[in-house]
């Protein structure tokens, strides 16, 4: 897949989407549908229901574009944030829905997603703390490696291999 294009003003079409301009819409699907996509896809781990989720964010994008505020973040990492929120949501309501079979084959869903959740903090904490920030303002905040390099004004390729190595341990630790 290849790299978004340094020049593209998310922004700009962000703007254009809440002026009603159909073709701004389409030009950020160009743009960024297979990476959102993707991103849904490694969530929900179903093709069909992640092309569900990224066609939902795109109309959530293009009703919410005149509320973007870019005080708050890029638009890029607008745009993933509402497809990872979708996508999580999804998650959420789809352990709700588990049928409890018997207690002890299946804990309550919220439990569940507690237990994970829990799990998850545990396993951050255990990374240094530079490395934490790399990977919250990646996967949380929507940050590009660009631009998590010059909030924390860190070389690009240190952050680049903080990030891969935290994702590394992150999954070790998961297990």
């Amino acid at each position: 897949m290849p790299l978004p294009d340094s020049t593209f003003d998310y922004e700009a079409r962000l703007k254009a989407c809440a002026r009603g301009e159909r073709a701004a819409l389409r030009d950020l699907y160009v743009q960024e549908g297979a990476r959102l996509l993707g991103v849904a896809r490694r969530l929900v781990r179903d093709t069909a229901l992640a092309e569900d989720i990224v066609h939902e964010a795109f109309i959530k994008i293009w009703n919410g574009a005149a509320g973007f505020d870019p005080a708050r973040g890029s638009a890029r990492g607008w745009m993933f944030s509402v497809t990872r929120h979708l996508a999580l949501n999804q998650l959420r309501n789809q352990a709700r829905e588990m049928p409890l079979r018997e207690e002890h084959e299946a804990a309550a869903p919220d439990e569940a997603i507690d237990v994970h959740s829990a799990r998850i903090h545990r396993c951050l904490e255990q990374l240094e703390p530079q490395r934490r920030t790399c990977i919250l303002h990646a996967y949380v905040d929507g940050y590009s490696h660009a631009q998590i390099s010059a909030r924390l004004d860190t070389p690009l390729g240190t952050v680049k291999a903080w990030i891969k190595r935290s994702l590394n341990a992150l999954r070790e630790c998961m297990g």
